[in-house]
């Protein structure tokens, strides 16, 4: 069976360095390599592109190729692009997949934690987030059980599926039969490599954030640690303004810069714990990479943080309120192991599945 499926995205990584959204190409990839004939509509690409054997293509292009595909897969759907091109082009598909990663569905002055005081907007800007968050969930109150018939809603945690409904005030009974949870994958680079603690570590603690400015990364609480903890050497890795505003620690390293899957694993073989605070997430996809890997990893006390690290012996929770420092955690009470519960033939192969099913 040949099954043809369009991938809309908002972003896509490319081959210049990008990696916005990376999780969605390490899907489209397992996809590709099980049967899946994969081609990806990147909403903001003006060219088309070849990314490792996936064709992308801008949304010029699919105007000549319609009717050409089996499902049409929507990660993290907008109005603004993926709800139009439903209204327009809709009826040219026999099946929905919408996958729920965060903010699409959530009320975000509501959900995600106040902004540092130098990034805090303006009135006028969180009144709009406010209209705008309204409109676009009243959209989707009413749009989504129509196509329900059609669709099958994936989120990527427990919590993600309770905020949709928390946020739409779609009842949980209206999506009864049609939706899954499916966690994101890992990239394989922490699937085929292991921490080592034998070799000698240049860091204790390492935090790696791709946006130091955003609060829910926690890169105050990381700081603070570190001022306290002063017996101990800290990394963090990110681009950013923060410490600009903010004094950094004597004892962290700063790298302002992002890096690649194989630059993290590098990185994390320097160190002996990654620590990751964080105040809001959905799954926290490179938390799960790190502890998959199986370094020690830190991290914070919240409820999508019990659910997706419940089995993992190597995860230490912390209250982001009431822990001052990191010198009651020392190297012969860590624990150091590999986890398989976000490698792709866990995680992606139900996807492929439930793809395949849909079809059949």
């Amino acid at each position: 069976m040949n099954i043809k499926v369009l991938i809309a995205a908002a972003d896509y990584p490319d081959n210049n360095g990008k990696v916005t959204l990376m999780y969605i190409h390490t899907r489209n990839l397992y996809y590709a390599a099980h049967g899946i004939n994969v081609t990806v509509l990147n909403f903001k690409a003006k060219k088309d592109y070849e990314k490792d054997g996936i064709w992308v293509i801008n949304p010029n292009t699919y105007k000549l190729h319609r009717k050409e595909y089996d499902i049409l897969i929507l990660h993290a759907a907008n109005i603004k692009n993926h709800y139009l091109f439903l209204k327009r082009y809709g009826n040219d598909f026999r099946k929905y997949i919408f996958f729920y990663h965060g903010h699409e569905v959530l009320r975000c002055n509501s959900v995600y934690s106040k902004p540092y005081p130098y990034v805090r907007r303006s009135i006028i800007k969180k009144v709009f987030q406010d209209v705008y968050d309204t409109f676009k969930l009243s959209i989707w109150r009413f749009y989504l059980p129509k196509v329900k018939y059609k669709s099958h809603f994936i989120f990527v945690s427990n919590w993600m599926k309770e905020e949709f409904h928390r946020w739409t005030h779609i009842p949980e009974m209206t999506l009864e039969g049609h939706y899954s949870i499916t966690y994101n994958s890992i990239g394989e680079e922490f699937e085929h490599e292991t921490f080592d603690s034998s070799i000698t570590k240049e860091f204790d603690f390492c935090t790696i954030r791709s946006n130091l400015d955003g609060s829910k990364y926690s890169v105050d609480i990381v700081n603070n640690l570190a001022k306290n903890t002063p017996n101990r050497k800290f990394v963090v890795v990110g681009k950013g303004t923060f410490f600009q505003h903010y004094s950094k620690a004597a004892n962290i390293t700063w790298l302002n810069q992002t890096l690649t899957h194989e630059e993290i694993v590098e990185l994390l073989q320097k160190s002996r714990f990654a620590l990751m605070p964080t105040r809001t997430d959905a799954q926290g996809l490179m938390m799960c990479e790190m502890a998959a890997f199986g370094i020690p990893l830190i991290t914070s006390d919240i409820p999508v943080c019990h659910e997706v690290f419940e089995d993992f012996e190597n995860v230490y929770l912390i209250n982001n309120d009431t822990c001052k420092s990191l010198n009651w955690i020392s190297n012969d009470k860590c624990v150091c192991k590999k986890h398989t519960k976000y490698y792709k033939e866990v995680t992606v192969k139900s996807e492929c599945e439930m793809i395949k099913g849909l079809i059949e």
